[in-house]
């Protein structure tokens, strides 16, 4: 599989946002999806809560505002604007939890794997 990507701009006001409910609130996700990997601009609205414990690997970067990913294991994290995390696939339960809403640059793909 040729996972060779050429030089490109990615213009997000010309992806169209995916609305996708939370347990509570809503995240809205534009993507571009390439070979091997994804990368997306998502948006949580203030209250919102996931509606699933993720598994897959991210590298999660905070544009605005903030949230907390909460892990499986009680613990809990707080990002704000600058702030990242990174996780492979399947070495943590996660979901994340917004209070005020947050906008984040979310990378992911199959280099995440184990």
């Amino acid at each position: 599989m040729n996972t060779t990507i050429p030089f490109q701009t990615i213009n997000w006001d010309k992806i169209s946002k995916e609305e996708h409910p939370g347990e509570q609130g809503t995240s809205w996700w534009q993507t571009l999806q390439l070979p091997g990997f994804r990368i997306r601009l998502v948006e949580y609205s203030p209250g919102y809560l996931a509606d699933h414990w993720c598994q897959k690997g991210h590298i999660v970067h905070c544009l605005e505002g903030s949230f907390n990913s909460e892990l499986a294991t009680g613990e809990i994290f707080t990002l704000s604007k600058g702030q990242s995390y990174v996780v492979s696939d399947d070495a943590s339960s996660h979901r994340s939890v917004s209070a005020e809403g947050v906008k984040l640059l979310i990378v992911d793909g199959d280099f995440l794997r184990p």
